[in-house]
C-alpha cells in the first residue's frame, strides 16, 4: 500500500476582522519558559487563553455539526502595572486593578466569563502573505446583550492536575513549548513541586473579576 504524500493541506481558516461576542473556554498553563525579546533572553511563566465566538459557527467534522469558531493569546503570568495580562483584564471589566487585586489573581476565575473581542488580521513575520487572525482589543458585554450559553467543554490543563490525554490534543507548538518549561522538567521527576490552581465556579454571564 501505498503512503503518498502531498502538497494539497485543507486551506487555514482565518476568522474575518470585527468585533464578536465570546466566552472564555480554555486555559494553558505553559509554564517557565526561556524567551529572547527584542535581543534580551527572558525567563517568564507563561499561559495561553482560549475563547470561543459562539456566533459564528461552522462545520469542521460532519460528526460533530457546526462548532464555534475559536482563537487564543498567550500571557505572561504577571499583573504588573505595565504588563499585558493587566492591561487586557483592565479593558475587559472595565476598571483597572487595586494594588490589593493585583497581589494575587486567578486566571481560572476567566473560564466560563462573557467579554467583547475586537478581531484584526496581522501578517505573519516569516511570510507577509500568510494572515493571522488575533486579538486587537477586549471589552465588556455592552448591558442588554445576549451571549449564547458556552458551547465547547471547558479546557483546563496545568501542572497540579496534569491531563496527558488533553495535553496529547494540543497543537504541536504548544507542546512543545511546555516541554522546554521548568514545570514540565519537574513533572518527569517524582517529587515534583505542583502549582497551586484553583477549579474555577459557574460564572454565568458576570464577571468574576
Amino acid at each position: 500500500m501505498a503512503i503518498n504524500a502531498t502538497n494539497t493541506a485543507q486551506k487555514r481558516e482565518v476568522i474575518a476582522a470585527g468585533n464578536y461576542v465570546a466566552r472564555c473556554y480554555q486555559m494553558i498553563h505553559i509554564g517557565t519558559i526561556r524567551e529572547t525579546i527584542l535581543g534580551e533572553e527572558k525567563i517568564l511563566n507563561k499561559v495561553r487563553i482560549g475563547w470561543e465566538l459562539p456566533t459564528e459557527l461552522k462545520v469542521f467534522n460532519e460528526e460533530k455539526g457546526e462548532q464555534p469558531l475559536v482563537l487564543s493569546e498567550e500571557f505572561t503570568l504577571s499583573m504588573h502595572e505595565k504588563s499585558k495580562l493587566r492591561k487586557f483584564l483592565a479593558s475587559w471589566r472595565g476598571k483597572d486593578f487595586s494594588e490589593d487585586e493585583a497581589k494575587c489573581f486567578d486566571v481560572t476565575k476567566l473560564l466560563g466569563a462573557a467579554c467583547m473581542l475586537n478581531v484584526i488580521h496581522k501578517p505573519s513575520k516569516k511570510d507577509a502573505t500568510v494572515i493571522y487572525a488575533v486579538i486587537g482589543s477586549v471589552s465588556p458585554v455592552p448591558k442588554g446583550l445576549q451571549v449564547p450559553p458556552q458551547l465547547n467543554k471547558q479546557l483546563v490543563l496545568d501542572y497540579d492536575n496534569f491531563s496527558n490525554e488533553l495535553f496529547e490534543q494540543l497543537p504541536d507548538f504548544i507542546k512543545a513549548k511546555m516541554q522546554s518549561s521548568i514545570e514540565f522538567a519537574a513533572m518527569q521527576q517524582p517529587n515534583h513541586q505542583h502549582i497551586d490552581q484553583t477549579e474555577a465556579p459557574d460564572l454565568g454571564d458576570g464577571l468574576p473579576f
